[in-house]
C-alpha cells in the first residue's frame, strides 16, 4: 500500500511541476529601456544649453535615481505587482548598463492598459544600509535627515546655474525624505516625497512567451515647472534641509516621465 500512495505522490509532482514549467514557458517578458530627455532631445550633460521656467540658465551634470516597485493595471482594473523578487533598479546617467533593468517576474499574457512605479523608495521599505556596495550605497540620505524610513536618496540631480549675479552657481536638486523644524530649527518629524507615476501612453499586448519593451522618458525640464515654476534663486544650491523645495519638485514630478512601448 505505501508504493501505491508514493507512486500517486510522486505522479502529483509530476503534474504539478508540468502545469508550472507551462505556466513560466507562456508568462512574457517586461524590459524597460530609461532615457533622460530635455525639451525632447536626449540630454547633453555639462554644457550651459538650458533654460528652466523660472528663467535660469542651467547645465546638467549628471542624474542618479531610484525606480521600484511596477505594477500593472489590466483590461479590467486589475493590478499586478511585479518585481516582488527584484523590486528596485537604480539609474545613473554616467552609467550606460544602469538604462536597461529587465523585470524578473514573468508577465501573464494579457492586455494591460498602464504601468505604474515608485519614484524613489517607499518610506517602509527605504532602510538604512540596505546597499553596502557602490553605486547604490552612494545614494544614502543622512539618518539625522529621514530616520528608519529615510535611507536613501530617489535622486540627485547635479549641475550649475547663472544665479542672479551672473555666477555659474553649482546646485545639487537632491529630493528624499522631508524634514519639519520648530522654531529652534529642530527636526520633530519626516515627510514622505517618493510618489507613484502612472505612465501616459504605456498600453501594451503581452503575447504568450512575448517579449515587450517600455521606453521610458525622463523629460526633465518638467521638474522645474508646472504647478510650480522652480527656481535655483529662491532655494539655492542645496535643498536636502529645504521641504518646501522638495515639495515642489514632488508636484512637479508627475508630469517627468512618458513612455514609448517597442
Amino acid at each position: 500500500m505505501k508504493y501505491v500512495n508514493y507512486f500517486i505522490f510522486v505522479l502529483i509532482l509530476v503534474i504539478y511541476s508540468c502545469y508550472t514549467n507551462e505556466e513560466e514557458t507562456f508568462n512574457g517578458t517586461l524590459r524597460f529601456e530609461i532615457d533622460h530627455h530635455v525639451q525632447g532631445m536626449p540630454i547633453e550633460v555639462d554644457n550651459m544649453i538650458y533654460t528652466n521656467a523660472a528663467g535660469n540658465p542651467y547645465e546638467i551634470s549628471e542624474i542618479q535615481w531610484f525606480i521600484s516597485d511596477v505594477s500593472l493595471v489590466d483590461a479590467e482594473g486589475q493590478i499586478h505587482i511585479l518585481s516582488n523578487s527584484d523590486w528596485i533598479h537604480y539609474i545613473d546617467t554616467d552609467l550606460p548598463e544602469t538604462h536597461f533593468w529587465t523585470i524578473m517576474d514573468g508577465v501573464r499574457p494579457g492586455e494591460y492598459e498602464m504601468i505604474r512605479f515608485i519614484f524613489g523608495i517607499k518610506g517602509e521599505k527605504n532602510a538604512p544600509m540596505m546597499f553596502t556596495d557602490p553605486p547604490e550605497s552612494n545614494m544614502i540620505w543622512p539618518y539625522f535627515m529621514g530616520g528608519d524610513e529615510g535611507g536613501y536618496h530617489y535622486m540627485k540631480l547635479n549641475g550649475f546655474w547663472i544665479d542672479k549675479e551672473s555666477q555659474r552657481s553649482p546646485f545639487n536638486f537632491h529630493i528624499g525624505v522631508g524634514q519639519m523644524y520648530d522654531e529652534n530649527a529642530r527636526i520633530t518629524g519626516f515627510v514622505q516625497n517618493w510618489f507613484e507615476v502612472e505612465l501616459p501612453l504605456s498600453s501594451f499586448k503581452m503575447p504568450a512567451g512575448g517579449n515587450v519593451m517600455a521606453r521610458i522618458v525622463m523629460n526633465v525640464e518638467n521638474w522645474f515647472k508646472g504647478p510650480n515654476n522652480y527656481d535655483h534663486d529662491v532655494f539655492g544650491g542645496s535643498i536636502m534641509a529645504n521641504q518646501e523645495a522638495m515639495g515642489q519638485i514632488k508636484a512637479n514630478g508627475r508630469d517627468v516621465f512618458s513612455a514609448v512601448i517597442k
